[in-house]
C-alpha cells in the first residue's frame, strides 16, 4: 500500500557505455534497480512500488540510497546481501560468485500470513518483493506479454476444438503491471479483448504504451466494438473503466458468454489489490485505512461475485481459467464453494512447456539504445533457426511492443537454446555489435524455480504441489553456477503463505569469464525444470532429459 515514502524522487537508469561502478555486473544491478522505479515502468514509483499490488524494489528511499552507494563501492570479488529491500552485509567472496544475493518477504511457515507480514512491514522489518520487483529485473508489462500470448493461443485452440469458429474474443480484468499485457497479447493472438479496470490511470498508461487500443466506459458500446471487430477478423482491444465484480455478473445477466474468460487483478493481496464493488477509489482508500478487516471481507465478497459469474460463463461453454492471482481461494473463503472447478492456467496450458525446460527468457540493453535490441533479435533467430513460432513472436514484438524504461525483449526458450543465445549475446558485446553489456534474466514464473500450489505447481502429477525444495535448489544451483545476482522470495503472484520462488540474473559483458558463467547458469536454470518434472513423473520431462543428456540420478543407468 502507499506509504508516502520520504525522499521520493524520479529515477531512471543510466544509459551508455560509461559506468559508475567498479564492474559491469555491479553497474547492471545499479541500472536495473533504477529501471524498476522508472515512471515508465513502475506502477507507483514514489512509493517504490513496481507492480503487483505492493511489490517493491527497495524497502524505503533511504534503503534505496544505501543499496546504490554499496553497489558503486562493491568490488569484483565481493557480494552484497540484501534482506527484503535493505542492504545488510558485504563480504569478500570471489569473482565468479554472485555480486548480489537477495531474500525478500520470507517468513517461517506458522507466521506466513498477511496479518503477520503487515505487522512486520509496519515495523520497517520487511517488504513485499513480488517476483521481479524485489529482484530488479522487471521490464514493464512486456515481461508477461509472451507468456500471456502463449496461454491465450492455447486457450483459444481449446475453445475452438469444442466450438467451431470459437476463440474470437476474451473477457478479462486488471490492467496493472502484469494484467496490462492481456489486451495486447489477445490481439496478437488474433482475438478481440474486453479488459475491465477500475483505475483510469492504469488504463491511460496502457493506452500510452499501446497495450490497449481504446477506452470505452459504456458497456453496450464496448461490447459492440469488441464483437464487431472479432467478427470481421480485425480484433481490437477495449478497456472498460469499471469494477469486474459488477461487470462480470452483468454480462451473465445479459446472457453474454465470451469465448475466453479470465482475470488478472492483484487479488492475491485483497487489502490493496482488489477494490470492493460499490466503492470509488477514494472511498476504497479511506475504508482500507480505517478498517482493514472490513475492507478485506468486502473485497473477498466482490471476488465471490466475480468468480461465480466466471463459473456461470464456464457452464455456458466459455473457456475459463484462473491466471494465477489466487482469486479462487479468496472467492472460496467468501462462500464460492466450486471456485476450483475453474482450472489454473499452468496445468491447463503451460506445464508441457515446463517439462521441456521452456519458459520466459528476458534481456535488457544497458546502453539504452533500441538498436541494440534489434541486434539481439537477429542473434536469437540465428542461434535458434527453424522455429517458426519464435520468429513470428520476435517479428510481432518488433511491430507491436513499446519499450518501457531501458529497451528490453522477452521470448520463451528451452533447455540448450538459452545457453546458445546467452553465448551469442556475449559475442555481440565482445565484438562491439552492441554498445554496452546485456542483462539476461527471467520471471520467477519459470519451469523449475517456483513452489506455488495455486499456480505453477498446481495439480502436480505426483502430488508434490507444496514441495518447496525445488525452488531452494534452483537458487542454490544458480549461485553455484555464478549468476550475477540471485534472489529467493515468498508470496509472489499468489500472496503471502502461498508460494516460494527463486530468480536469477546474469550479465553478458563480452569477457571469457562471462561466457563460462553464461554457459553454466543458462544450462542449470532450465535444467532444473526438466529434473523437477521428471521427478514428478512427467513422461515428456523424462524423454527430454534422455534426449538432452540431463542427468536424473534415479533414472540414470547403473554403472
Amino acid at each position: 500500500m502507499a506509504t508516502g515514502e520520504q525522499g521520493a524522487r524520479v529515477v531512471r537508469a543510466p544509459r551508455g557505455s560509461e559506468r559508475s561502478c567498479k564492474g559491469w555486473i555491479q553497474e547492471a544491478a545499479l541500472r536495473m534497480i533504477h529501471n524498476n522505479l522508472d515512471p515508465e515502468v513502475a506502477e507507483r514509483p514514489d512509493d517504490l512500488v513496481v507492480y503487483g499490488g505492493t511489490g517493491k524494489a527497495a524497502r524505503s528511499w533511504a534503503a534505496f540510497d544505501v543499496i546504490v552507494r554499496e553497489l558503486r563501492e562493491l568490488a569484483d570479488d565481493e557480494t552484497l546481501l540484501v534482506q527484503s529491500g535493505k542492504a545488510v552485509g558485504r563480504f569478500r567472496t570471489h569473482p565468479d560468485a554472485p555480486r548480489v544475493l537477495l531474500a525478500n518477504s520470507n517468513l517461517v511457515g506458522r507466521w506466513a500470513t498477511w496479518d503477520e507480514f503487515r505487522r512486520l512491514e509496519a515495523l520497517g522489518l520487511t517488504m513485499y518483493g513480488q517476483m521481479t520487483a524485489g529482484s530488479w529485473i522487471y521490464i514493464g508489462s512486456q515481461g508477461i506479454v509472451q507468456g500471456t500470448y502463449e496461454t491465450f493461443v492455447a486457450a483459444r485452440k481449446a475453445h475452438a476444438a469444442r466450438v467451431p469458429g470459437g476463440g474470437r474474443w476474451v473477457l478479462t480484468a486488471g490492467l496493472g503491471g502484469m494484467g496490462g499485457a492481456q489486451p495486447l497479447a489477445a490481439t496478437m493472438a488474433g482475438m478481440a479483448c474486453l479488459g475491465v479496470e477500475i483505475d483510469p490511470a492504469r488504463i491511460e498508461k496502457r493506452l500510452r504504451t499501446r497495450y490497449v487500443d481504446e477506452r470505452i466506459d459504456d458497456l453496450d458500446r464496448a461490447l459492440d466494438v469488441v464483437l464487431e471487430s472479432a467478427g470481421r477478423g480485425a480484433p481490437r482491444s477495449v478497456a472498460l473503466c469499471g469494477n469486474a465484480a459488477d461487470v462480470y455478473p452483468e454480462l451473465v445477466r445479459r446472457g453474454v458468454t465470451p469465448d475466453l474468460v479470465t482475470e488478472q487483478t492483484a487479488a492475491h493481496d485483497p487489502l490493496v489489490g482488489y477494490v470492493p464493488p460499490g466503492l470509488t477509489l477514494e472511498q476504497a482508500a479511506a475504508l482500507r485505512a480505517r478498517d482493514p478487516e472490513e475492507y478485506v471481507a468486502r473485497a473477498k465478497a466482490g471476488m465471490r461475485l466475480e468468480v461465480e459469474a466466471m463459473r456461470a460463463m464456464q457452464r455456458r461453454g466459455a473457456e475459463v481459467f484462473d491466471y494465477g492471482n489466487n482469486i479462487r481461494t479468496c472467492a472460496m473463503e467468501a462462500g464460492c464453494q466450486d471456485a476450483f472447478e475453474i482450472p489454473g492456467f499452468v496445468p491447463a496450458y503451460v506445464r508441457e512447456l515446463f517439462c521441456q525446460g521452456k519458459g520466459p527468457f528476458r534481456w535488457v540493453a544497458l546502453s539504452g539504445d533500441p538498436e541494440d535490441i534489434l541486434a539481439t533479435d537477429r542473434a536469437v533467430l540465428e542461434a535458434v533457426p527453424g522455429d517458426p513460432d519464435l520468429r513470428r513472436w520476435i517479428e510481432l514484438a518488433q511491430q507491436r511492443i513499446a519499450f518501457q524504461g531501458l529497451p528490453a525483449r522477452i521470448c520463451w526458450l528451452g533447455y540448450g537454446d538459452r545457453a546458445k543465445v546467452g553465448l551469442a549475446f556475449n559475442e555481440l558485446v565482445r565484438t562491439g555489435r552492441v554498445k554496452a553489456p546485456l542483462v539476461i534474466g527471467r520471471d520467477h514464473l519459470d519451469c523449475g524455480s517456483v513452489a506455488s500450489p495455486f499456480r505453477e505447481t498446481e495439480a502436480m502429477k505426483d502430488g508434490s504441489d507444496a514441495i518447496a525444495d525445488w525452488a531452494l535448489l534452483n537458487a542454490l544451483a544458480n549461485t553455484a553456477g555464478g549468476a550475477s545476482w540471485v534472489s529467493f522470495h515468498h508470496g509472489g503472484g499468489v500472496g503471502i503463505g502461498n508460494s516460494l520462488h527463486a530468480g536469477m540474473v546474469i550479465v553478458a559483458d563480452g569477457t571469457e569469464a562471462a561466457a563460462r558463467r553464461l554457459e553454466r547458469v543458462l544450462t542449470i536454470d532450465p535444467g532444473m525444470g526438466i529434473i523437477r518434472h521428471a521427478d514428478a513423473g512427467y513422461e515428456t520431462a523424462a524423454r527430454v532429459a534422455d534426449e538432452k543428456g540431463v542427468r536424473v540420478p534415479h533414472r540414470a543407468p547403473r554403472p
